[in-house]
């Protein structure tokens, strides 16, 4: 004959503790990758989804004769966090714009990767100051509305290229903005 016995819960099982850990692992993970991905977007003015986008920062484009003036600095950009993405980025300022390309070799074929100019220094740089057309298949070109004097002002920059749009968190190449 079979014993019945009553649960003292109320009829529910209990689970076994490794079962709570991986739901409450889980569980931490949603919600981290939720918070992460919404901070991004409020701070970023990055969207994957326009390919050539021109993009111009907040301050007026000044119309002094130096601003009619041409001036080009090449940076090298180094490899970071044991990729191998090693290439330059050009920023040539003509008529107070700003035209940054970026040239890289050892990426990943038809991967996007996000690309910006943020404020510090290699390695540790900080936030978003502006953000660079993605680089695809190595080649990244962006025009911004931002003059020499005023880049000059903001140092230091750097410009850092992302793994991709889904791992940002992960950074490529990295070089310093230096200008005489």
């Amino acid at each position: 004959m079979e014993e019945i016995t009553s649960d003292t819960n109320g009829g529910y099982n209990k689970r076994p503790l490794w079962q709570w850990i991986v739901i409450y692992v889980i569980l931490a993970v949603v919600i981290y990758g939720a918070i992460y991905y919404f901070f991004l977007n409020k701070n970023s003015t990055y969207n994957s989804s326009k390919s050539s986008i021109q993009y111009s920062s907040p301050s007026p484009i000044p119309t002094s004769s130096t601003s009619a003036m041409s001036q080009e600095i090449t940076l090298t950009l180094k490899p970071v966090n044991n990729s191998n993405q090693v290439g330059t980025a050009t920023l040539a300022f003509e008529n107070g714009k700003l035209k940054v390309t970026i040239n890289l070799s050892g990426y990943t074929k038809d991967v996007t990767q996000p690309a910006h100019i943020h404020m510090g220094e290699c390695p540790g740089v900080g936030s978003v100051k502006y953000p660079v057309t993605p680089v695809v298949n190595g080649i990244s070109v962006t025009i911004l509305a931002v003059t020499l004097e005023n880049l000059k002002k903001e140092l230091p920059l750097a410009i850092n290229v992302h793994k991709s749009a889904a791992e940002v968190s992960i950074y490529t190449s990295c070089g310093p903005l230096t200008i005489q």
